[in-house]
């Protein structure tokens, strides 16, 4: 159901100035407010008779008994999609973005990234990237069965993972030494997503150094490997600027906001973000429980993917605070710094 479809433009004018309204001052905004302001050109009753209609409708509701009224997460959405009006980023903003957000390890970037979004828009940021992957040290085959055998990987982290995969059929015994000593010959020092074309391009050209069977080992133990499984254990979070969510915070939503920091301590759910930064290119907005990591405390979110130098979508990062969230605002800014980021990634 697309709800302005149900609606007049007056009435569209009038959920349009409430929400703005919520949006600069936090507060329920009631019909006499409305009629002050003098931005709409209607009476005090009609403004009055029109908030009615929209609650009936599901756009806003009426917090406690208060004759104010404030948008529901449908509402918010609605407004978010179809009446925001998205300002460009000012020159003074790029100035201090590009200034702090300087060439250097990936950790400093992304770093210096959270504490730009909190500063430019006084909100928490977060910034949320895929674990990087550590060179490899070591691998070695392990037989488990006629059938089957046990890679066992060890990077330069100290990290040890091992994987299980099949043996081609009358593989004979040594060539799991010949395989593995191949490989440590070439891959020491490299990633697994770093070797897995190398091993590919130089079995095409030198398949003859090898067996078949020996060959059909070496790209099944490595080159047929995803880098790491897809689990949110593989993410990792930054968090900056915590305490601007309690600045912004009611007392009947401290709760709200406890349970946000439990979630974000936890990591739960983070795998959420990163998937959805797959979804859809740009920036993307999560309103309360439109997101698991967020539906308990009731926040929003604005994220947007950040690219490694293949132009591989690596992370997400974002501004994340109440559902009053200035979005004209924040949107660009957290557009540009993920441009940004993106330009400065090794």
């Amino acid at each position: 159901m697309n709800a302005l479809e149900d609606i007049d433009e007056r009435s569209r004018e009038v959920f349009r100035q409430l929400v703005e309204t919520y949006i600069r001052t936090g507060e329920p905004v009631g019909s006499r407010r409305l009629s002050q302001e003098k931005l709409l050109n209607v009476s005090a009753a009609t403004i009055r008779n029109v908030m009615a209609d929209l609650t009936d409708i599901g756009l806003l509701h009426a917090p406690h008994i208060s004759a104010g009224r404030l948008p529901t997460q449908i509402g918010m959405r609605l407004f978010v999609d179809s009446l925001l009006q998205v300002g460009d980023l000012g020159d003074n903003e790029r100035k201090i973005l590009s200034g702090h957000i300087e060439e250097g390890p990936n950790s400093s970037v992304l770093e210096e990234a959270a504490s730009q979004l909190t500063d430019l828009t006084q909100s928490a940021s977060l910034v949320i990237t895929n674990k990087v992957e550590a060179p490899l040290r070591h691998l070695e085959f392990v037989p488990t069965s006629p059938e089957e055998a046990l890679a066992v990987l060890v990077f330069e982290d100290g990290s040890v993972e091992n994987r299980v995969i099949k043996l081609p059929e009358g593989l004979p015994p040594a060539s799991l030494t010949i395989a593995s000593n191949y490989l440590n010959a070439r891959l020491r020092g490299q990633t697994l997503s770093e070797a897995r074309s190398k091993i590919i391009k130089e079995l095409d050209e030198n398949r003859s150094a090898l067996d078949r069977l020996t060959a059909s080992l070496v790209k099944r133990g490595v080159a047929d490997f995803p880098a790491s499984p897809d689990n949110h254990t593989n993410a990792s979070l930054i968090v900056r600027g915590r305490g601007r969510l309690l600045d912004e915070t009611s007392e009947a939503d401290l709760e709200r906001v406890r349970m946000l920091f439990d979630d974000l301590e936890r990591k739960e759910e983070l795998i959420d973000l990163l998937g959805a930064a797959h979804d859809g290119e740009g920036v993307r907005i999560f309103i309360g429980s439109e997101n698991r990591l967020f539906s308990l405390s009731g926040s929003s979110v604005i994220v947007a993917p950040y690219r490694d130098s293949g132009n591989n979508i690596v992370g997400v990062l974002g501004v994340i605070g109440p559902t009053r969230l200035n979005y004209a605002r924040v949107i660009p800014i957290v557009d540009y710094t993920a441009e940004l980021v993106s330009k400065l990634l090794k």
